[in-house]
């Protein structure tokens, strides 16, 4: 269990404050007995740990089982302790059980509920930013117009007092905030402002120069001279405590910076840390939100519409998944290589929507053109297989490309289709049946090996229920090593051609003979039975023994 403030300057803010910075529904109330200006003095992480006073700290409730039927006790205990307010993990539907509800009314403590898409991570990012604008305060020109008008507000009043031109960038070179350009502003400042971002000629120049370097280790105000048509600069990082959330640059823009810009865009700096912050909860926030609704809508759970409505897409559109789906996650780079798939699927099909998840990569792709549904998906499939193909010594992948579906509110037909697409390759691959490995393809390409799985997982309950002297084979010789599973599985997929399942074995045609001569003697097997057979050919395949 940890503890402490949620940030630097006064030592609490009030809930209502909490809940009104809270933009995009992090946390929801659920009851305040004692309203909701109490002072919250920090956030406690964990229901676990020493019995110590909590003095008005939010307890994040992270270790409770995911049915919260702890969740009363505690409530109850965090009361005991001084808490301020609980927060639990809200479960699909956003119920909460009664019981905990009851227990902070009766002690008095606030209960809020942290959105089923949000994690822990979100939740304190939510309570520092709101703690950093509580401290931020007020009482000069500069901080006022940061508070009533945001960093656009503060980029103009810093301006001012620099005589200079303004951006405030995150630590991805992009623009947040900016004054206004003058006319003798130079190239790279227009070039920024237009485009909303640094160019990249200019990011690799401040990386050889050690200015970002620079940047990123000192907490001064870094002064870069004029040269050339580049104007005199002044450039600050924004930090809260150690962590680097951005930059504050100031040029020179037709005139020299004031005598004092250098203490003017420290102090601007410190404004702009809780907007930063918010700008940084509201980015992951949006990630988060859309991965817990792809995630949904792929999988069939929660409000299908909603997922859509989340995730910016219409319902009316049809839709087609292509999922790749790594080999031996103990092969090195093979996390990379679905990074790298990903990473093109973004950039090539911009209206897609990808969820990279442990041993995958889906993407939700709209198909403009349904009579060429299956071609846009397929051709997607193919330029996936062709560069993962490409990066040496890494896992194999393969990938499958769904069926196209009316509507977004089937997308969950299409990924399931597509994940069979998947099993079906592999399983080809693992028994040779193509002459070279295939790794990717579509439903028709593997329609029939499709059906064959569909009607092994259907018969699997029967196979495990039953009894008898194929079940005492399998069970027998699995245990001995398999060689008889093996034998029998290359016997039967030849129609009974002892030379020719011997070579696939690679055995001699008379030791397979003898092998087949124990099945029978041992057993009891009639392998000349059609009924024996077909039990044994499915028995063999269920084990997955190749």
């Amino acid at each position: 269990m940890t503890s402490g403030t949620t940030g630097s300057g006064p030592d609490h803010v009030t809930l209502r404050r909490i809940l009104a910075h809270d933009e995009d529904g992090v946390l929801r109330l659920l009851i305040a007995p004692a309203g909701q200006d109490l002072a919250v003095h920090g956030v406690i992480i964990g229901d676990e740990g020493a019995a110590r006073p909590h003095d008005g700290r939010i307890v994040l409730a992270a270790g409770l089982p995911p049915d919260l039927t702890a969740a009363p006790a505690a409530v109850r205990e965090a009361a005991r302790r001084g808490a301020a307010a609980v927060v639990l993990r809200e479960a699909e539907g956003g119920t909460v059980p009664a019981e905990a509800l009851v227990a902070a009314e009766e002690c008095g403590i606030a209960l809020l509920a942290r959105a089923a898409w949000a994690d822990w991570g979100d939740t304190l990012a939510l309570l520092r930013s709101a703690t950093a604008f509580a401290s931020a305060g007020r009482g000069d020109p500069m901080a006022d117009s940061a508070a009533g008008g945001g960093l656009s507000a503060l980029a103009s009043a810093t301006a001012r007092d620099c005589h200079g031109s303004i951006t405030v960038e995150d630590t991805q070179f992009r623009v947040l905030a900016h004054s206004a350009t003058g006319p003798d502003a130079d190239g790279v400042r227009r070039s920024t402002i237009l485009t909303g971002r640094v160019p990249d000629r200019r990011v690799a120049e401040l990386r050889r120069s050690g200015l970002l370097r620079a940047l990123w280790t000192s907490e001064a105000v870094i002064h870069r001279p004029a040269d050339g048509e580049s104007p005199e600069r002044l450039v600050v990082a924004v930090r809260s405590g150690g962590e680097m959330l951005g930059s504050l640059w100031a040029a020179a823009d037709g005139r020299r910076l004031a005598p004092g810009a250098a203490q003017v865009l420290r102090r601007a700096a410190a404004l702009a840390v809780p907007h930063l912050l918010r700008h940084r909860l509201r980015e992951s926030g949006t990630a988060r939100r859309e991965a817990y609704a792809l995630r949904g809508l792929l999988h069939g759970d929660g409000d299908r519409r909603a997922h859509l409505w989340s995730l910016g897409l219409p319902s009316d559109t049809p839709y087609a998944v292509v999922v790749a789906v790594r080999g031996d996650a103990e092969v090195a780079g093979a996390d990379r290589t679905l990074e790298v798939l990903a990473a093109q699927a973004a950039a090539s099909r911009t209206t897609a929507r990808i969820l990279r998840e442990q041993d995958q990569v889906a993407v939700l792709l709209p198909v403009t053109d349904h009579a060429a549904d299956r071609c846009e998906a397929l051709a997607l499939a193919r330029e996936l297989d062709a560069l993962a193909a490409g990066i040496p010594d890494t896992a194999p992948v393969w990938i499958g490309a769904g069926q196209t579906v009316r509507s977004g509110l089937e997308a969950s037909l299409s990924y399931r289709r597509a994940l069979l697409v998947v099993r079906a390759l592999r399983e080809r691959e693992a028994r040779g049946r193509d002459p070279r490995p295939v790794r990717h393809a579509g439903p028709g390409d593997v329609e029939t090996t499709i059906d064959a799985l569909r009607m092994l997982d259907a018969v699997r309950p029967v196979w495990e229920a039953g009894a008898g002297p194929v079940h005492e084979l399998i069970r027998a010789d699995l245990a001995a090593g398999g060689d008889l599973v093996r034998s029998l599985a290359a016997y039967l997929e030849t129609a009974g051609d002892v030379p020719g399942a011997a070579r696939r074995l690679m055995l001699h045609p008379n030791t397979l003979r003898y092998r087949l001569r124990r099945v029978r003697e041992r057993f009891g097997l009639d392998l000349d039975d059609p009924d024996t057979r077909l039990v044994l050919a499915l028995a063999v395949r269920l084990t997955g023994v190749i």
